[in-house]
């Protein structure tokens, strides 16, 4: 093959990388791209290099940034998104079907809309009680029978 076809595949990595990463937002191919850019600048500066050489150096670098940034990166990116339903906390619900955790049964009404619901300590809540939200769980209630 001839040496310039190995800048041009570089360059195709680099750009389809790129675009890979802007798609998903994710820091999927950010190392990728990295690696490919390093290797096309190697096709460029000694267009003589083998392929093999390219390809190691392509793993290498792809790899070692790889391990070097992605907990720093996940602890930046990594955020938990707070909803309004974390408002809901403390509010007081009425038991619409008796909470036992071991069958995964139980649901209660907050607002108009029925929400499967959970025992905090495990405790059986029956229905018609009242309950007060401790936490909420994805789309699942955490509730402590009130007194």
């Amino acid at each position: 093959m001839s040496d310039y076809i190995y800048i041009v595949l570089w360059a195709a990595a680099f750009v389809f990388f790129l675009v890979l990463e802007a798609a998903t937002f994710q820091l999927v191919s950010i190392w990728l791209a990295l690696g490919s850019l390093v290797s096309l600048i190697i096709a460029v500066a000694a267009p003589d290099s083998p392929l093999w050489l390219q390809l190691l150096i392509f793993l290498a670098v792809s790899v070692v940034s790889l391990v070097a940034t992605r907990p720093a990166v996940k602890k930046l990116v990594k955020s938990k998104h707070e909803t309004n339903a974390q408002l809901d906390v403390g509010r007081t619900v009425v038991v619409t079907e008796t909470i036992n955790n071991e069958l995964s049964q139980g649901r209660a009404k907050l607002n108009g809309s029925y929400w499967t619901a959970l025992s905090v300590n495990g405790d059986i809540i029956e229905e018609g009680a009242t309950a007060k939200i401790v936490s909420i769980d994805g789309s699942k209630l955490v509730v402590e029978k009130l007194s």
